[in-house]
Order: C-alpha cells, then structure tokens, then sequence
C-alpha cells in the first residue's frame, strides 16, 4: 500500500495497527482501500464473478469414489491457502469466494461441473482435477469458455494449454530423474512396470520404457500391466512380478486401488528387504490408507515431502496441521494444490486484473519464494520449474528423503525421442 493510501486510514486504526491489535479487522482495511484502486469496472471486463468485495473461484476435485484419498489433500489445501489470502487482505482488495464442486471419481461429471462453474457460475479461475482423465475431460470446455485451471497433479507431460496452469510435475522431472538414480544408486537393469488403467500411468510407462530401454545402461523392461481403478484384488499381477524378478518395480497405481496392492505385497513377502520399488504415485496422503508398515522401505520419486527441512515448510505443515489436525498428513499433489491459489493471486495483482487473458500474460517469470517445496517459478510454458526428490517411505507414513535434484528441472512437455 502507498503512503497516500495510508494516509487515507483512519488514525485510530493506524494506532491499533502499529500496536499488532485487532489484526482482522485491519487487514481488511489495505483490502478495502486496495478495491477502492482497482474498480471492478477496470479489473473485471469479461463479466467474471467479481464484485467489489468478492471474486469466486471454483473447487473440482473428487470428494467422493475411489479418488477421494487422494483428492481430499487437494480440497483442504487450497482452502487453506484461500483462507490465508483473505486474511492478508484477499486478492486486488476483494475477498475469495469458493464454489466446491464434487467431480466424483467420474470424468463425465468433471466435465459437467466444469461447465457449471465457467458459464453458470462465471468462477474467475478454478482449482481441480487429478488424474490426467479428469483434465482430458474438462480441457475443452476451459478452453471453449476461456477459463483458468491450476492443476495440482504430477503427470505425464505432452500437453500445454494456454488456459491450464501445472503446478506438479511433468513427466521429465518426476519420471526421468527418478529412473536414472535408481540404476545409479540400486544397479537396477531389469524393471516390471504396473499401472492404473487410463491414460497418465500409461503414457508415464511408455516414456519410462523409452527412458529405460534407450538412456539408462544394459537395461530392459520385464513386464508391464495395468488394471482398471477401483481393483482390489492383485494376486495374479503379484505372482508375474514373482516370476520375472525384476530388480526393480516400477509402480503407478492411483486411488484406492493402492491400499489392496501394497497390503497383498507384503501378504505375499514381497517386501523392502527383498524387493526395490518405486512408485510415482504414492504420497503421504495414500500412505494415510495404505499403512506405513504396508510401504516401508519402498521408494517414491516427488518434488515434496512432508519432511522437507525449510523454514517454509516448517509454516505450512504447522498451518495445515492447526487447521485439520495433528495427524492431518500432506503429499506431494497436496502442496503443489496450495501453490495454486497463491499463483494465480501473484498473477492477478501483477496483472492489475482478473481477466484471464490479462493474468495469463502476467504469469510467467513469476516466482514463488515462500513455496513449501522451497522455490518454484511459472515458465513460458505453464509448468514451474521445481527440484525431484527421493523419499524413502517410514513405519510412521512419512518419507525420510534420501535424494535431491542438484538443481532446479526446467519442465519439458514435449521431450524429443519420448513422445
């Protein structure tokens, strides 16, 4: 706020500011003087929900189905983000409004309610989806409607939209990073690779098998399968691993589906001591159903932990643990979800507006210092520029990390010789 405009505020609120009284009330008066520089005629010329004191945004994930325990993280970081920008005065001086909308595990029914959201309810931006299904599913529609998606989830790459914004990984950072300690550090040359049925543990598998058979030494793949979500039973799947013994299982089963397999593996005494794996798709928030004894040992390759030693992460997993509760755990997908709401308000205000076209354009080169993770950056393409992590799974549901990127990955969605 200029000095003019702090000389706009009334003296006793002035007073009560400089003593760290009555701290709601005053935050709200930067946002009120805040508004008063930025008309909702000027900020908002597409016919967007803003007012003069709201702007809504809109929240689709699945509440409900076999998605839920992953997608819950991503429900309540976001609103633990909203809750923080409004506190601080909101974004251009207006308070964050939500409409939640439950996608349900099902994709026609993102689509539906993305729908809803753009051309009923007119939401300035919207933070959903998780599996690459769901995005398939809405992506037209926000890109018909010209509306704004953050999208919290790894996955894997060969896609770019003007109207999305990835705050997880893409496939170069996560997977291929990931691949090439896993022969440096565990001499792994044969891998079985197992994935959920749809298109993200698919096409990761196809750029993991090229990444495997073509870049990493007297390597080869010695099985692959997938099965539909929602599968509980993976007794035929654990005995083709036990007949291939691979050095290393590659494992990207999303959902539910994790607690059978991980629970049958170790029935089966497949277990850390005797087998590597690592997965791509198993945070904290699935260790929560899973049980951590039923994944101790085994690896997973993230841009964040819960464990992650910062002075960031230190505030957000305390934050996040007041508002939801001590054993409240936080994943991978679940802090990149966080990052959204605070992205898209940078842009907002870099921007001056909240017209999509304008906070798009505003958007790259934006940095986020105060990011969990430590440090992210919006490139030209959308996605953000974030160091890959390996975190060896614990008893108690957490990762200790055992690994790090040297450096900031730059995203690559279009890797050459991939695709």
């Amino acid at each position: 706020m200029s000095e003019h405009d702090q000389n706009d505020v009334p003296s006793q609120l002035r007073r009560k500011l400089l003593m760290g009284l009555a701290a709601a009330p005053v935050l709200a008066v930067p946002g009120i003087a805040l508004a008063q520089q930025f008309p909702t005629a000027k900020v908002n010329t597409t016919k967007l929900a803003v007012t003069d004191t709201e702007v809504t945004v809109g929240q689709l994930h699945s509440a409900t189905g076999t998605m839920a325990i992953s997608e819950t993280g991503s429900i309540q970081a976001e609103r633990l983000a909203i809750e923080q920008i409004n506190a601080a005065g909101g974004v251009l001086g207006r308070q964050i409004k939500i409409i939640q909308e439950d996608g349900a595990s099902d994709w026609p029914t993102f689509a539906e309610k993305a729908k809803k959201l753009l051309e009923n309810d007119h939401t300035a931006c919207v933070f959903g989806c998780w599996t690459s299904a769901s995005r398939k599913a809405v992506l037209p529609i926000f890109e018909r409607d010209n509306g704004l998606l953050y999208y919290p989830t790894f996955y894997e790459g060969l896609e770019q939209s003007k109207n999305v914004f990835y705050t997880g990984q893409e496939a170069t950072q996560q997977i291929l990073w990931g691949l090439n300690w896993a022969q440096q550090t565990k001499k792994a040359k044969s891998f079985f690779l197992i994935g959920s049925d749809y298109i993200w543990p698919r096409t990761s598998n196809k750029i993991a098998r090229k990444h495997i058979e073509q870049h990493l030494t007297g390597a080869k793949v010695v099985g692959e399968e997938y099965y539909p979500l929602g599968t509980t039973n993976f007794n035929s799947l654990i005995n083709k691993i036990k007949i291939a013994k691979p050095d290393c299982i590659y494992a990207i089963i999303v959902g539910g589906s994790n607690v059978a397999f991980y629970k049958q593996l170790k029935a089966a005494g497949i277990t850390a001591d005797k087998q590597f794996l690592l997965t791509i798709s198993v945070t904290e928030d699935e260790v929560l159903g899973i049980g951590g004894e039923n994944v101790a040992g085994f690896y997973s390759a993230m841009k964040y932990f819960q464990s992650l030693d910062n002075d960031n992460n230190k505030k957000f997993v305390a934050a996040f643990k007041a508002k939801y509760g001590p054993k409240s755990v936080i994943g991978d997908v679940t802090q990149a979800a966080y990052l959204g709401p605070w992205l898209w308000k940078a842009a907002c205000e870099k921007a001056g507006s909240f017209d999509v076209d304008k906070v798009v354009a505003a958007s790259p080169g934006i940095e986020l210092k105060t990011a969990p993770e430590g440090y992210v950056k919006i490139h030209p393409n959308h996605h953000l520029w974030s160091r890959t992590r390996i975190g060896e799974a614990q008893a108690d549901g957490q990762f200790k990390v055992v690994a790090e990127s040297p450096e900031l990955i730059e995203p690559n969605p279009f890797p050459k010789g991939y695709q």
